[in-house]
């Protein structure tokens, strides 16, 4: 089942950010949004997750199927790292962490506390969250944030892995992960105009 966006628009508050924004992402295959800090990839994401509404048309295929990774790692300071994804794994109804372990580089970390990790450490172990969650369609905020060259291939061969498995990655990145699977999708075009705002009815 592929993930469909039609004619999407999306709002920061009240005022709308990105109108008509059409796509489909088929399951073994990844879509990088691209445009300037501010264009509305943030708010397109969030949107496509169901952490807030749309202002305008549709989003089908998501729902339950999406695991979603912003900015904030997500982690319990005071669990290990295996704690951590036992923890995350239990909430989704899945076993089995190994994978995720090794294909993030935290096997000889696996017993340290999460907040005694470095960034880096942090990071990887935030986005080792999702081979966990057992979603097809992952949605991802700037992922790569605090990884160095190293950790960023290892993200990328773990998004491989997931389309390799008919998985789907929706992700708003401006690094080129070297994905031969990925396609990109600029949100310039899709810019709101005036057209598309709503009047505040304090005005009215």
């Amino acid at each position: 089942m592929e993930l469909t966006v039609a004619d999407l628009t999306v709002a920061r508050g009240s005022v709308p950010v990105l109108d008509g924004v059409s796509f489909a992402l088929p399951p073994g295959r990844a879509l990088v949004l691209r445009g300037p800090n501010g264009a509305g990839k943030t708010t397109l994401l969030r949107t496509v997750a169901g952490l807030q509404p749309a202002m305008a048309g549709e989003v089908t295929g998501a729902g339950e199927r999406i695991a979603y990774a912003g900015h904030a790692d997500g982690l319990k300071t005071m669990l290990s790292v295996a704690e951590n994804l036992h923890f995350w794994a239990r909430v989704f109804g899945t076993s089995g962490i190994d994978g995720a372990l090794a294909a993030f580089n935290l096997v000889a970390l696996q017993d340290r506390l999460a907040g005694t990790l470095s960034a880096g450490q942090k990071r990887r172990l935030g986005l080792a969250r999702l081979m966990v969650t057992g979603r097809p369609v992952w949605v991802l905020d700037e992922p790569t944030v605090s990884l160095d060259t190293e950790s960023v291939a290892l993200f990328a061969g773990a998004v491989r892995t997931h389309l390799g498995q008919g998985g789907s990655a929706l992700m708003a990145t401006h690094i080129d992960l070297s994905i031969p699977e990925a396609d990109v999708f600029d949100v310039t075009p899709y810019r709101a105009t005036p057209r598309a705002a709503v009047q505040d009815e304090a005005f009215l």
